[in-house]
């Protein structure tokens, strides 16, 4: 049963996205926030089942959306920046 409560609540969720960018237009709102610290763990762990993780890459949109979203606020996450450091090493 959480199996299943789990694949609709992405499905509602890649849904309501559509093709927009985030939830609510073209800027992040809270809610993308926490959206997506659900999303990614689940889209890039390694996981023992993977029928969910399997669920998740099917559905482009939200996909696309973790991506995006990586790139843009975390791009060291991709190799092609370092995180940034403190000023004392």
């Amino acid at each position: 049963q959480l199996y299943r409560d789990a694949r609709e609540c992405l499905t509602l969720l890649s849904q309501r996205l559509g093709s927009q960018k985030f939830f609510f237009g073209d800027s992040p709102a809270s809610l993308d926030a926490f959206v997506f610290s659900r999303l990614a763990p689940l889209l890039k762990a390694k996981l023992p089942n993977g029928k969910l993780q399997q669920h998740l890459k099917s559905l482009q949109n939200l996909c696309n959306y973790c991506t995006s979203i990586l790139s843009l606020y975390f791009p060291w996450d991709g190799g092609e920046m370092h995180p940034p450091t403190s000023p004392h090493g």
